[in-house]
């Protein structure tokens, strides 16, 4: 599959992972959510991105 520079964006901008529950939360523009929306823990992190070889 190709991939191209809209779709990263919308697959890795702004989407963070829960540390706790495993469930995306998109941020606003910019920001990190305050906690989750399904479990509502505070250990969010940044949504790994595949790094091309």
């Amino acid at each position: 599959m190709a991939r191209f520079e809209e779709a990263d964006n919308r697959i890795f901008k702004n989407v963070w992972i829960c540390m706790r529950c495993n469930a995306n939360n998109r941020g606003s523009e910019g920001s990190k959510p305050r906690r989750c929306r399904k479990c509502g823990g505070k250990k969010l992190r940044l949504k790994h991105k595949v790094k091309k070889k």
